[in-house]
């Protein structure tokens, strides 16, 4: 088969830990094209096109891949079409998606289905799960706000645009700094934001939940945060451990997972904290190489027969 995956700029992907490299070694390995592009090859003329290369990777980390120049071609010439670009979901984000939405309709297979990436919010995608969410407010409102932290005492408060722990706060009562933070994130009552009240299990990891078309991994990534820090993102310096997933986190990944691929969801990376469903990632979730390092567990090849299966027969016989 002939996958097109869009990606962030080759050479600022890490091979020792990025998930989308362990996709395309994966795909490699069973014998599939692999082809690449970034989120500002796709375009429109006629039909939805991307200027794509071939990739061929190598097994060392430190000089992963050999690439050929890139060529104009539809994106329904491939055989599936991976949107692997990191956030932040911004206007280009958006572009993308929408073009990918075209791309759909002219014939192209597309994971993560782009629209239902369009409509889940990372942040405000938990609001559909309640039975598994701690105490949470989405509002621009400072009072609102302000209200929440004086119930709740402690609270997490972020941007629903962020990523990797970025303009993550916690914020007590009695925080001689909550009045600027709130102005600062809410831009005076100008940008929505959440707070959820703080879980003080976070302690034991923030854990990363991998659903592969509708099933979960059987391990999560608890990651940890440094001493000093109250956010465990690995892009914040945190520290991946793998575990089994406990008996609540197969719960609530049994109960999302249905749901999350009737929709076109392929995968997905659920964020809990102690017994709480945090977030609910569908851009470019991450942590294979962490969980297939730590355990053994062939994630990325759980993630390849997935999408093998998600194709319609012919794609699937040639795969074989």
């Amino acid at each position: 088969m002939k996958l097109l995956f869009i990606l962030d700029p080759l050479d600022a992907l890490k091979a020792y830990k990025d998930t989308s490299i362990a996709m395309m070694r994966a795909a490699q390995a069973r014998g599939h094209h692999v082809f690449f592009c970034e989120q500002g090859d796709l375009y429109s003329k006629g039909r939805v096109f991307s200027r794509a290369g071939r990739l061929s990777l190598t097994d060392n980390d430190e000089d992963w891949y050999r690439a050929q120049p890139k060529e104009n071609t539809a994106l329904a010439a491939f055989d599936a079409v991976l949107m692997r670009k990191d956030p932040p979901f911004d206007l280009e984000y958006l572009t993308s998606v929408w073009l990918l939405s075209q791309a759909e309709r002219e014939g192209a297979r597309v994971f993560n289905n782009p629209a239902a990436v369009r409509d889940h919010n990372e942040k405000l995608g938990i609001l559909e799960f309640p039975r598994f969410v701690a105490p949470t407010l989405a509002s621009r409102d400072p009072a609102e706000v302000h209200a929440f932290i004086d119930e709740q005492r402690d609270v997490i408060l972020k941007r629903l645009d962020g990523m990797g722990g970025e303009s993550i706060f916690r914020v007590k009562v009695e925080d001689p700094n909550r009045n600027v933070i709130v102005e600062t994130l809410t831009q005076q009552g100008a940008r929505s934001i959440m707070a959820q009240r703080y879980i003080p299990e976070i302690k034991q990891g923030d854990k990363r939940v991998l659903l592969i078309g509708g099933k979960p991994v059987p391990h999560s990534l608890a990651r940890l945060a440094k001493p000093g820090e109250s956010r465990a993102n690995l892009a914040a310096g945190g520290r991946g451990v793998a575990q089994p997933l406990s008996a609540h986190d197969r719960e609530i990944a049994e109960a999302l997972g249905p749901v999350l691929a009737a929709r076109g969801l392929l995968l997905v990376g659920l964020d809990v904290i102690g017994d709480y469903l945090t977030e609910v990632n569908v851009t470019s979730p991450t942590c294979f190489r962490e969980i297939q390092d730590q355990t053994g567990f062939d994630v990325a090849g759980m993630f390849i027969d997935a999408l093998q299966a998600a194709l319609p027969a012919q794609a699937r016989a040639e795969a074989r």
